[in-house]
């Protein structure tokens, strides 16, 4: 499967469109009694058969469109090079290794290349972003203790 390279946040004409959409697909897929209903294409009268998750799945992507943020689809399965990785968590490459070789992430070799799956990139990210919360809370509180922040 292809990954959806391109991630450009929706203009809007097109968040406008999805939010219609959304809110349509929503009440239909309400009303759905199979799991791989028939859809017609307008256009073209063309009647294809899809599964009921993929139908969720684009309630889903015109649901973060119609709120105008970006998105991307990624198999779960993939793997990531470490500059992919590294772009996912928003550091550099070389600290990105280093984070492989402290074993902060898994990872496998091919060659002499490293491969990282996304669903762990984006585990280490889910867990640093925890932290960070944690940290902004804890210096707020200091902060407050302090007397240096009017609540």
């Amino acid at each position: 499967m292809e990954t959806y390279k391109k991630i450009n946040k929706a203009s809007k004409d097109e968040q406008k469109l999805a939010m219609e959409s959304y809110d349509a697909l929503v009440s239909v897929i309400e009303q759905l009694k199979s799991e791989n209903p028939e859809i017609e294409i307008e256009e073209t009268q063309e009647r294809i058969k899809i599964p009921l998750s993929a139908l969720k799945f684009l309630g889903e992507i015109l649901k973060t469109m119609s709120q105008g943020k970006s998105f991307s689809l990624v198999p779960v399965a993939t793997e990531v090079t470490t500059q992919k990785a590294a772009e996912i968590i928003g550091c550099s490459r070389p600290h990105l290794v280093k984070l492989l070789e402290g074993g902060e992430i898994e990872y496998t070799k091919v060659g002499k290349h490293r491969r990282i799956k996304f669903e762990d990139v984006m585990n280490y990210k889910k867990r640093m972003k925890k932290i960070q919360k944690q940290n902004i809370i804890d210096i707020m509180k200091a902060d407050e203790e302090l007397g240096l922040y009017d609540s």
